[in-house]
Parts: structure tokens; sequence; C-alpha cells
């Protein structure tokens, strides 16, 4: 396949870039400023993408766009940082969406990246693919990050949006920080500890991915996430014995929030999200990494 692909130097872009490679795919990116051959290249203030450096000199023929780009959400949330984290998902996504949608032969399918923030803090409730969307700065996000793909879908596209958990890999991502401070001996559970926490090993992520763009059965939405999802503090005792630390701490969720502010400490780090890959488990998907212990096992051999 031709597999247009924003996110291609992320860390879960990159990955799944190698993995489309590696089947013996052809891997578009679609990037922002100077195109190399090869490559497109988006302007989102002007509303266009130039497809002239692709094979062909247009997006006629892909055969299939995935669309994984966006601004980091880890942080301080400043207006600028929102805008960033928006823009770069949503405004992208429909403007991929669109252009998909006016070709004279679009490709068959789109898979957009979202992710389980979507459903808010869902307490003690099992979360899967029917529950209903929460409340937040993330949860508007990934609802209009899914909406972006509307065009796609209206124009006959098969769309799919991967809500992903917290990845776990090698290089990059959530694991790397939190294995430093644990090898530290800094390592401690967040808040109480209690909440629900849905991780996922990236090779298992890429996956999915990859089942969303090949399975012509799949549409809407799909869990990207193990199916054993762990409170924070199981988590917290997970790390701790890959690291071969004790994490006696806690760090107070007031302390969270006064470090990240208020909306990134709940809502990245104290919601809790107890979420089940139900549409993946029931399309016999085979994940590699089943539980948080096994994921950092891999991880950590990889690194």
């Amino acid at each position: 396949m031709r597999v247009l692909l924003t996110g291609s130097n992320g860390f879960i872009g990159s990955a799944v870039a190698g993995a489309l490679r590696e089947r013996g795919d052809q891997v578009l990116p679609l990037v922002h400023g100077a195109a190399r051959e090869g490559q497109a290249t988006f302007d989102l203030g002007e509303g266009t993408i130039d497809a002239t450096r692709l094979p062909g000199g247009s997006l006629e023929g892909i055969d299939a766009a995935v669309h994984l780009a966006g601004a980091p959400i880890l942080g301080r949330w400043s207006a600028t940082r929102r805008e960033a984290i928006r823009s770069s998902r949503i405004a992208l996504g429909d403007l991929l969406a669109r252009m998909l949608a006016a070709l004279e032969r679009p490709p068959s399918v789109l898979v957009s990246g979202s992710a389980i923030g979507y459903y808010g803090d869902g307490g003690e409730a099992e979360l899967d693919e029917t529950s209903p969307s929460g409340s937040g700065f993330l949860a508007d996000v990934c609802r209009a990050w899914e909406a972006s793909t509307e065009p796609a879908r209206a124009r006959g596209l098969r769309t799919v949006s991967i809500r992903t958990g917290i990845v776990l890999g090698p290089d990059g991502g959530a694991l790397a920080p939190q294995l430093r401070a644990f090898r530290l001996g800094l390592g401690g559970r967040l808040g109480s500890g209690r909440q629900w926490t849905s991780v996922i090993s990236l090779a298992d992520e890429v996956a999915a991915i990859l089942r969303g763009l090949d399975d012509t059965s799949l549409s809407g939405p799909l869990n990207a996430v193990s199916p054993a999802p762990l409170r924070n503090a199981e988590l917290t005792a997970a790390l701790a014995s890959a690291a071969r630390r004790p994490a006696p701490f806690a760090v107070p969720a007031a302390a969270l929030r006064l470090a990240l502010g208020a909306g990134p400490a709940n809502e990245m780090l104290l919601s809790s999200q107890r979420v089940l890959p139900r549409r993946l488990l029931e399309n016999g998907f085979d994940f590699r990494h089943p539980d948080a212990a096994s994921a950092i096992a891999w991880a950590i051999s990889r690194r």
C-alpha cells in the first residue's frame, strides 16, 4: 500500500512508519515546512496540502492515510499550548479529511489518532467504545479530533479513530522519564493512587493501528489499551519492581496541581480511566503484552 502518514517523526508515528516499511508498504510522510522528495507538506494557515513531491505529483493514487500528528500535551496548558494541541490534531485532521474527500480516487481508509481522554474521569466504571464522552479539555479535544474525519467518512472512506491509552515503549513516551525517577528512588504513586490507568505497549499500539488499516470490518472508535487496566498504585509497584527500587513516596494531588496546573494534573494524572479494548478483543486481536508488567519488561529489554 501507499500510505500517507502524519506524525511520522513522532514516538508512535515513527514506529508505525517502520512497521509499514518492514511489511513492504510505501510510506509518504505529510510534514510541516519544506518537504523532501517523497513527502507532502501542509500549511494550516493557507489550508493547503502540497503533494508535488510525491510520486505522481498529487495525492491521487494513495491507498490509505494515517493521522498521528499532535503537539505534546504534558505541561502547563497556556492559551498558546492549548491552541497547538488543538490545531495539530483537529485543524490538520479536518484539512486532511477534506483533501482526501476531494480526490477523484480517494483512498479506501483513514485511520486517525484519538485518546482515552475522550472518556474524561470515569471513576470506577468500566469504559468501552460505547461509553459516552466525558468532560474537560482533553475530552473536548478528542471529540473534535474524531469529528474532523467526517468529510472523509461522508465521501465513503472507512474511518477509524484509535483511542490510545498511555503508551509504554523503549524510547520516548511516558516510560523513560518515569523509570529515571524510579531509579533515582523518587518514584511514587500519584495522589491517592486509586485512580484507574490504562496502558498499552508500543508494539501493541502499532499492531492496533495496522489492524485498523487492514481490517475492512472495523470503523469508528477503537480503544488501544491492554485488556488489564490497573490502579495507579499498582502501576507504581510495577515500575518500582522494574527499576529495582522502592517507591515509598506519594505525590500529593495538591503538589501536582501546583506544578502543572489544575487542568493537566486532574485530567492527565489524577483522573480515573478503566478502559477496555472491547472491539479489538471481539475482533480476535492478540495482545503481545496484555498487562503493564509485560509491557514494561518488553520496553526495558528493547532499550
